[in-house]
């Protein structure tokens, strides 16, 4: 299982990034959640199948119709996922 956290930057608040990465994450079976960050950015961890986690990273470039994506920075983590893809908490 790969394990990739993903940093999104652009107009990405405000432009339902949060539900589409939701609908999307879990159409493609993976795990972990996304979130926004004060600072206007996006953050997210995908969990799963290696090619789903990359197609996955790869959408995020481009997001919902309604977003601007600037930058997409992806790293692979160790972090631990709870089972499903859900919206977690902003910080």
């Amino acid at each position: 299982m790969k394990r990739v956290h993903v940093r999104i930057d652009g107009r990405v608040q405000g432009v339902w990034f949060r539900g589409w990465t939701v609908d999307e994450a879990t159409a493609r079976g993976l795990h972990g959640w996304v979130r926004n960050v004060h600072d206007g950015s996006v953050e997210a961890v995908f969990a799963g199948d290696d090619a789903r986690v990359d197609e996955m990273v790869q959408l995020c470039h481009q997001g919902p119709p309604a977003a601007q994506v600037s930058r997409v920075d992806a790293a692979e983590t160790e972090e631990p996922v709870a089972s499903g893809f859900h919206q977690a908490a902003s910080v």
